[in-house]
């Protein structure tokens, strides 16, 4: 029996291994985020250069009339660009409300500050869009953006200072609706 524990236990480590989880919050917010590196599964494939994940975000729209959380799947596919500290990824969302869904295509650019301090310090951007035919159910269209300032202050443990804006527009009398745009910080750790 504990052969099997230490097997599966074993297992679980190495099926973590280059993969990420985070928390970000502000007084209002609070956003639960984890991606599995499946390039490390794959020779083909170099790691940390295609992502799998999952995201939750709870965001107090009380006072607008949705206070509905927001589930996402996401694929990234990603590249450095050779002799600089410049990634460039493409990506795709799958986002549930209980108002919309959407299937946002995006880009997303990190850009890892020059070696000359002790800490690395990391700027990640991103911006992603759903027309109409990638909007379903109320929606219009989804428009999001993002910029994160990533500082590695121990080995695989980050904290991040950021700022998002989640823009849905409605076919209804909601028209142009605002999710969330809001600052907030928060812990990255990698596994």
């Amino acid at each position: 029996m504990l052969k099997k524990i230490t097997l599966v236990t074993v297992s679980a480590v190495a099926a973590l291994a280059m993969n990420s989880a985070s928390i970000n919050i502000n007084n209002e917010d609070l956003e639960l985020s984890a991606n599995l590196d499946i390039g490390q599964f794959n020779e083909n494939v170099e790691p940390e250069t295609m992502f799998f994940g999952a995201r939750y975000l709870d965001a107090d729209n009380s006072d607008r009339g949705n206070n509905n959380p927001l589930f996402e799947v996401n694929f990234l596919r990603q590249k450095e660009i050779p002799r600089t500290s410049l990634s460039i990824g493409l990506g795709v969302k799958l986002n549930y409300t209980k108002d919309y869904r959407t299937l946002p295509l995006g880009i997303d650019v990190t850009y890892r500050l020059p070696s000359t301090t002790v800490i690395p310090i990391s700027v990640h951007a991103n911006v992603y869009y759903a027309p109409k035919v990638l909007s379903f159910d109320n929606a219009s269209k989804y428009f999001e953006n993002r910029v994160e300032c990533d500082i590695e202050l121990i080995d695989n443990g980050h904290i991040i200072v950021g700022y998002r804006n989640i823009r849905t527009d409605y076919d209804d009398a909601r028209g142009d609706f605002i999710y969330n745009e809001s600052g907030y910080v928060g812990f990255k750790f990698e596994f």
